[in-house]
């Protein structure tokens, strides 16, 4: 009897200590109230017509995605609607298969995809996307699926693969899992060198279309050449691609302590970095430009500006210097990329410029697409967080620019409503998605099966949003040290905002810019908070780092 009070009393007192840890997680881990954000995943249930449903259907979004997404409080509230839609729209292509998790680029099957209706091209940017998931099973097992399980899929377009399975790494590190990836990782950069690099080069090569950049207006001067249809040229997206790729590879090896392959890796990066600036930039344009893949000291770049020409910044590539940073006042210039509703795939000034409702529903001869915002929105952010030299432009500049992304992501129904809307390509002066607009009517004055069936390009999983709140609006970057570090980009007349719950190195991070103190009541200033407990403030937006 004696025991057995003793036990009740055990039992009781280890009741309370849970109840109290729970308590305290609850408080001290969500310091915003997730369900006041409901609101959003509930209208866009409310107004999609779920055509295709994969792992996660619209009746679980919520439950899902409270349990997994980072959570933003912005006085901005289309960049914070638009956070939220994109997060709902993403966990639709998280699809289960035999292989584990993937995700997909189409809901939709399409004859060009590969195994489980994957297609690599906009890979790296899902994963980049992914990598804030709280858990990260679902893109770890994506990873795994290119590297393992894919066959050659990895590589049928460009793919900058060890650049994104770090940055994966530095949010949720896996030392264990990274000394298995690694091995295949080096392996799929030795196969780009002997399928995409002539041997007397040293620079890669690839065709628009194999770079998702079909009817580019590059690709159009390189035809009227004598050149087949489909040759290849020596561009700035690939050739960044593996300089990231490389440069992640040397980091890799260094942190599992393969030193040689780090040095070997290191001078690959220092060899393509130098190659690129010499060969690739073009002097009289000012910008980073596509040559011609047969090429000698005497050959030219292309004679245009293309929105491509932002990569090599999206890897922090370029040397500190206004030789290469004054390249970045064309994406306000009204005849360079600027355009009402979002940035255009080619420069206007250009007489190739074009936005055509006829030939191919895919081109990048002057549309806006979302995949490329996303590379020169991250470029950007690396030019004013890392760079001295900024080209004139500053954070005010990238805010715009990511509330002009935010605000394209619409359509107008028929009956005049506006609905929250992801699609291909869109008319940089009307916000028309031209892709969508074509393909409605394009078999019979109906969708085509051969292009896809129906909606197509709905929910369209090919580019990045919630990353660029994250880590370059926000300001968290994830590093592969034991530091959390944050530079924010907002803008100076916010009074507040809140990210929070954010899965980093095993820890529940949380950061807060209350001016006054009194919306958050939580402190006055810049605040951050690991597992609810206040680790670092300043009295002002800047840049700040904190050891875990």
């Amino acid at each position: 009897m004696k025991n057995f009070k003793i036990l009740v009393v055990l039992c009781v007192l280890n009741t309370i200590l849970f109840l109290g840890c729970m308590g305290k997680h609850s408080q001290e881990f969500n310091l915003l109230d997730q369900n006041r954000y409901r609101t959003y995943i509930d209208t866009f249930n409310q107004n999609d017509n779920e055509l295709y449903k994969q792992y996660i259907s619209n009746d679980s979004a919520w439950n899902f995605l409270k349990e997994n997404i980072p959570f933003v409080d912005l006085p901005d509230k289309g960049i914070e609607e638009t956070y939220y839609f994109r997060w709902w729209t993403f966990r639709k292509h998280i699809k289960k298969t035999t292989d584990g998790f993937v995700i997909t680029e189409f809901l939709p099957a399409v004859g060009w995809a590969g195994r489980h209706n994957t297609i690599n091209c906009p890979a790296a940017h899902q994963i980049n996307e992914g990598k804030w998931l709280r858990n990260p099973i679902y893109v770890d097992n994506y990873i795994n699926f290119w590297l393992r399980h894919s066959q050659d899929g990895i590589r049928s377009y460009s793919f900058w693969a060890a650049h994104t399975t770090l940055e994966l790494h530095k949010v949720h590190p896996d030392i264990e899992g990274l000394k298995k990836q690694f091995p295949l990782l080096v392996d799929n950069y030795k196969a780009w060198e002997e399928s995409r690099r002539d041997p007397e080069d040293l620079l890669f090569w690839q065709i628009d279309d194999r770079d998702g950049m079909e009817v580019s207006v590059g690709g159009r001067i390189l035809r009227e050449g004598d050149y087949p249809q489909k040759v290849g040229a020596i561009r700035p997206t690939i050739n960044s691609y593996m300089y990231g790729d490389a440069r992640a590879l040397a980091e890799i090896a260094s942190t599992i302590g393969d030193n040689a392959t780090a040095e070997l890796f290191s001078k690959k990066a220092d060899t393509l970095k130098k190659e690129i600036q010499n060969r690739l930039w073009n002097k009289e344009l000012g910008f980073f430009s596509s040559l011609p893949r047969a090429y000698d000291d005497s050959t030219k770049t292309f004679p245009v500006r293309e929105l491509l020409g932002y990569v090599p910044w999206y890897f922090n590539l370029p040397d500190d210097s206004d030789v290469y940073s004054d390249a970045w006042k064309q994406v306000l210039d009204t005849t360079g990329f600027s355009a009402p509703v979002g940035l255009t795939s080619c420069e206007r000034r250009h007489p190739y410029f074009e936005i055509s409702y006829k030939g191919h529903e895919c081109q990048w001869n002057g549309p806006s697409w979302p995949f490329a915002t996303t590379q020169t929105l991250k470029g950007l952010s690396n030019l004013l967080a890392n760079y001295k030299h900024n080209g004139g432009l500053d954070k005010s500049d990238y805010y715009n620019l990511l509330k002009q992304y935010a605000n394209s992501h619409y359509i107008i129904n028929e009956d005049g409503s506006r609905q929250n809307w992801i699609d291909e390509n869109l008319n940089p002066f009307t916000g028309d998605w031209i892709s969508r607009t074509r393909l409605k009517t394009w078999a019979n004055g109906t969708w085509s099966k051969e292009k896809g069936g129906i909606e197509r390009g709905k929910d369209y999983n090919h580019s990045g949003f919630c990353d660029l709140v994250i880590s370059d609006l926000l300001g968290l970057k994830a590093r592969n040290d034991n530091t959390i570090e944050i530079k924010p980009l907002v803008p100076e007349d916010w009074d507040w905002f809140a990210l929070d719950r954010v899965r980093y190195h095993d820890k529940n991070i949380s950061v807060i810019w209350d001016r006054t103190g009194e919306k958050y009541k939580k402190g006055k200033g810049l605040m951050i908070f690991v597992d609810g407990n206040l680790k670092s403030t300043s009295s002002q937006i800047k840049p700040m780092e904190i050891k875990l």
